[in-house]
């Protein structure tokens, strides 16, 4: 498995993530975006791909899933997300379950924080993992609505994510400076918000003053139903 493809959704700034093993050509896709199904379907068939998982890792708040759209485009796949989100899925992950695809596997990790059913997908053999809303470069997911916790957050990347060797290279669902990945190295030593102690963490996300999201009010409903409404 190459690096992961990495699609982007301007209006969201949203990070979509295509993975596909080279021998059964079994792929998965990370956090599609629903005005984009038909640009993902184009390249799964284009590189002889057979999709075999849509796959969220939390329920958003700021675009509409392109899981359901995915699954007319791509007869055969299936909508995966946690159990713990709330939401409707052909495939629900516990914290622990195991995704495969042709000789590869992503280890589906509980972090909790963002969302109560925010998901970090980790491919062990290839030194990877994809952190959804939960760690982002150089800042993390916002606490203050759909259950948010900046405790259970602060938890979260601690325990499941800094835990992970130095030299992982982390994907977030979510980058609004043009960055595309970092590494667990870079953001223990430089994150802003997570280099400080829980009590300093919980003070600077309480007081983030951030406008309400514009997109949740009709997202979070979708979303509840694979993105189909």
């Amino acid at each position: 498995m190459p690096i992961p493809f990495q699609l982007f959704d301007t209006v969201s700034s949203t990070y979509t993530y295509l993975l596909g093993d080279t021998g059964s050509k079994e792929a998965v896709l990370i956090d599609p975006v629903l005005e984009h199904a038909e640009r993902d379907a184009a390249l799964i068939q284009q590189l002889g791909f057979k999709l075999i998982y849509a796959m969220n890792t939390h329920m958003h708040a700021d675009h509409i899933t392109g899981t359901g759209k995915l699954k007319s485009l791509l007869p055969g796949s299936q909508s995966v997300i946690s159990r713990a989100s709330g939401a409707k899925a052909d495939v629900y992950l516990d914290d622990g379950a195991v995704v495969k695809f042709g000789q590869h596997e992503l280890l589906a990790t509980a972090t909790p924080g963002h969302t109560d059913g925010c998901i970090t997908y980790i491919c062990h053999k290839q030194g990877i993992a994809f952190t959804g809303d939960t760690l982002l470069i150089r800042g993390c997911g916002r606490t203050d609505f759909q259950q948010g916790s900046p405790e259970r957050l602060y938890q979260s990347i601690y325990s499941k994510i800094f835990t992970l060797p130095d030299n992982y290279t982390l994907y977030p669902a979510h980058d609004y400076k043009g960055l595309t990945a970092t590494t667990v190295w870079e953001e223990k030593k430089y994150n802003p918000r997570l280099t400080k102690s829980l009590e300093e963490f919980v003070e600077i996300m309480k007081n983030l003053n951030l406008p309400y999201p514009k997109m949740i009010d009709k997202a979070v409903p979708a979303n509840k139903v694979c993105g189909l409404y």
